[in-house]
């Protein structure tokens, strides 16, 4: 995959991914329905719904930040493990609506994608500039 091809990639996804996150972060800290009886039929209570808006607030500002390469990491892990218990959370109370087990390893997925295109846009973007320096001694 050309660099180039890596960069619009990683961005478009990751905007993606950001907007789902946001609207998620909206829901939550705004105490919608559909999040409130959510986490009544898995027992949590629902000040969780605004802690975990807010966090999403900070983690798609962190995954969207280029600077801060460390942030960016722990916000990829904090999503991770926010998608991963949700998967459990409705796995333990024996949900019979697929789509609460599927949305959270959907998007799991997409930001693994985009965390692997991060990664790949890295290297890329490390190997140019590594290049542009010893093309610059050699002159």
């Amino acid at each position: 995959m050309k660099p180039k091809t890596t960069k619009i990639l990683y961005w478009i996804f990751t905007i993606l991914f950001a907007l789902a996150m946001l609207g998620d972060a909206y829901g939550g800290i705004t105490m919608q329905q559909a999040g409130k009886e959510s986490l009544a039929k898995l027992g949590y209570p629902m000040y969780l719904l605004v802690i975990m808006g807010s966090a999403k607030v900070l983690g798609v500002i962190a995954i969207l930040q280029t600077r801060y390469s460390t942030i960016k990491e722990w916000a990829y892990s904090g999503f991770t493990i926010s998608f991963i218990g949700a998967f459990l959370s409705w796995t333990a109370v024996g949900t019979a609506e697929t789509v609460n087990l599927i949305a959270p390893l959907v998007m799991l997925a997409v930001m693994f994608f985009t965390y692997y295109l991060w990664k790949k846009y890295e290297q890329v973007k490390d190997l140019s500039v590594t290049n542009t320096v010893l093309a610059g001694n050699a002159a």
